[in-house]
């Protein structure tokens, strides 16, 4: 049995220690916002905070969890922090399919925690293992920014 915290609750989980996070997520808690692109670490479409640091979902096995704290775009999107991302992301026209959207919030989210006013460069570095193919990486940047501008405080 692994004991963690999931967006704020407390939980339980039974099963393969080597079962990745990604697969538990969308199947056993049916938090669908966590999406699997590559399966190898590559795109961030999975990317999740662990102790407020952005990983990737699909390279963590659940064995390493125990009393770990994981944020998903759901857990976050709840939070002050995550409606001035998102609004900032459909202000900025920063949304097209969506697919890779999640991931990028939570690679803004890890960002802004630990740098509330970043540069252009700065949100470039920190986006840079996600993999955008519709919207393009500018209205992404413009995005953060604007969040990191509306949301002076929040972080």
């Amino acid at each position: 049995m692994i004991g963690f915290t999931l967006n704020g609750r407390p939980v339980k989980w039974e099963g393969n220690p080597l079962t990745r996070l990604v697969d538990v997520l969308r199947e056993d808690f049916g938090l669908t916002g966590t999406k699997e692109g590559c399966g190898e670490g590559e795109c961030g479409a999975c990317s999740v905070l662990r102790g407020g640091k952005l990983v990737t979902s699909c390279l963590i096995p659940m064995g390493s969890l125990e009393g770990d704290d994981i944020v998903t775009i759901e857990g976050l999107r709840d939070t002050d922090q995550g409606r001035c991302l998102v609004d900032a992301f459909a202000e900025a026209g920063a949304v097209q399919c969506g697919f890779c959207i999640p991931g990028m919030v939570m690679a803004a989210q890890a960002l802004l925690l630990t740098n509330s006013k970043p540069t252009e460069e700065d949100v470039r570095l920190a986006i840079s293992g996600n993999i955008c193919r519709c919207t393009g990486y500018d209205l992404i940047v413009d995005a953060i920014l604007l969040a990191s501008r509306k949301g002076e405080g929040l972080w």
